[in-house]
């Protein structure tokens, strides 16, 4: 191969995970800490000296200790600062996804030879730190802050804030679409989870490492007590960790000047990228996510893969419904691995950084057992999509640089929304609903995403002290969604739902 062509093909020469639980709490890392600490890592990994001849630092944004130039001040940790240090623009899950390719991109473009994505989260440092100092904002506060920060105003008028509120629409509604009763439902998301919990801990960078069975993690206790209808604390990404990881890319020239081993190089293979509305309650429908499926067709035609040549998979689990909705497009077997660090809950969840830790799993499961493997990442409310395919295989020069903007087809996809109506009384069906729980176990109201006869949208509340409905919409004896009910106005001026079941 010339070494022009060389140049311009990306390969992962190292990786490097931290997981900081130190003694003492005061001597917690911050997120540049981690950040830094997992740069170092992937430096060691690599076996040479890369941090001082960086071309482009890309940093994924974090909340712990909010700072707008936090890459900058990590590029001043570097022994050289590299000429290109990006953010990306918010703490999403399909972040680290996009970094790669960006680094991957430019590297096919012959504007820089060698780069790092990074990015930490230290949630649990925050939180520790904000006991220490009851005055100062703790780490659910700055979550709290940022949920608030972009939610819309009819959103905010019935409190849909969190991803929590918000992904349970999906989980009910694909329910219901894929006809499984609550039981089943349950069982499947229990048996993936417990798949989750197997990889981890198999892994030393899981931060739970302790295998759990679907028994457990269906069953409601004072440790696994439910957190949104149907989600128990086992199913849901844990966040409250310290954690950080980093991916060194570089050119496939560089990587043989450096004197990495051929069978240490990882190859980056072309990315798919596309995204829903940003206002939840404008999608289409909620039984599937068209950037999801778009993504997903796109990296595997953009790779010239079938699903059946999918060795190692990675799919995104902040919660249950966004790795069932992919398994379905993939064809994916229920007893097949989901993922190749542990998953959100415990392989860790930090916050956008979640894929990086993924990223550098699926790198040294390919060092170690070759094949193909594919990572599907998720961010905001089901909102972005971002997949890459990682191989041990030489891809041709010219993959790169490529468009990963798959977003014409995915609105192709997509229907137009309904009709939204922020005031409505009258008789509507339930398209799907979400019920939040206490720290008690015990809900707290619903929210229900309706329609009226004439297919518009409304939004409606369950008030906390209407219990036949509540438990209409948890006990699993019939399926809600499709059922009928009737809007009237609150005081508070939302819609007010009272189940015809009553």
């Amino acid at each position: 191969m010339a070494v022009s062509d060389s140049d311009r093909i990306p390969v992962i020469i190292g990786v490097g995970q931290v997981n900081d639980r130190p003694a003492r709490t005061e001597m917690g890392l911050d997120s540049r800490a981690l950040m830094f600490s997992a740069l170092q890592a992937a430096e060691k990994d690599a076996g040479a000296s890369v941090l001082g001849v960086l071309d482009w630092l890309g940093v994924e944004d974090q909340i712990s200790f909010p700072d707008p130039e936090i890459h900058n001040r990590l590029a001043d940790l570097l022994p050289r600062r590299p000429p290109q240090v990006v953010r990306t623009h918010q703490a999403s899950g399909d972040g680290p996804v996009q970094l790669i390719n960006d680094a991957a991109n430019l590297i096919g473009r012959g504007v820089i030879r060698i780069a790092a994505a990074v990015g930490g989260e230290a949630m649990r440092t925050a939180a520790q730190n904000a006991k220490a100092a009851p005055n100062s904002s703790g780490a659910a506060d700055r979550l709290t802050a940022a949920a608030q920060a972009g939610a819309l105003p009819l959103a905010r008028k019935y409190g849909l804030f969190y991803p929590a509120d918000v992904y349970p629409f999906y989980e009910n509604a694909t329910r219901a679409a894929w006809r499984q009763t609550l039981a089943e439902a349950q069982r499947e998301t229990a048996q993936i989870w417990s798949g989750f919990s197997k990889t981890a801990s198999e892994n030393p960078h899981a931060w739970l490492q302790t295998p759990v069975s679907a028994d457990v993690i269906l069953e409601r206790t004072a440790d696994n007590r439910m957190i949104s209808f149907p989600y128990t604390k086992l199913m849901v990404a844990n966040s409250s960790v310290n954690q950080g990881a980093a991916v060194i890319v570089a050119s496939l020239a560089v990587g043989r000047e450096l004197g990495i081993p051929e069978e240490r190089l990882v190859f980056i293979g072309a990315g798919a990228s596309s995204h829903e509305p940003d206002d939840f309650l404008m999608r289409e429908r909620y039984v599937e996510s068209p950037s999801l499926v778009a993504s997903i067709k796109c990296v595997l035609d953009f790779n010239a893969l079938q699903p059946s040549q999918i060795d190692h998979l990675e799919l995104y689990s902040c919660f249950p419904c966004i790795p069932k909705m992919a398994r379905r497009q993939l064809n994916w077997p229920l007893n097949r691995p989901h993922s190749v660090y542990g998953g959100l809950t415990f392989g860790g969840g930090p916050i956008g950084n979640c894929m990086m830790h993924a990223a550098a799993a699926m790198v040294g499961k390919i060092r170690s057992t070759g094949g193909n493997g594919l990572i599907v990442a998720n961010g905001g409310f089901a909102t972005h999509s971002h997949c890459i395919v990682l191989t041990a295989r030489m891809l041709p020069a010219g993959t790169f640089p490529q468009n990963y903007d798959v977003q014409p087809i995915a609105d192709a996809l997509r229907g137009k929304p309904p009709t939204l109506l922020e005031h409505y009384s009258g008789p509507g069906t339930i398209e799907t609903y979400n019920v939040p729980y206490d720290r008690q176990g015990l809900p707290v109201g619903a929210t229900i995403i309706a329609r009226t006869f004439a297919g518009e949208r409304f939004v409606a509340a369950v008030e906390p002290g209407n219990e036949p409905t509540l438990h209409f919409l948890t006990c699993g004896e019939r399926e809600p969604v499709g059922s009928h009910g009737y809007a009237m106005a609150g005081a508070d001026g939302k819609n007010i739902w009272i189940s015809a079941t009553q």
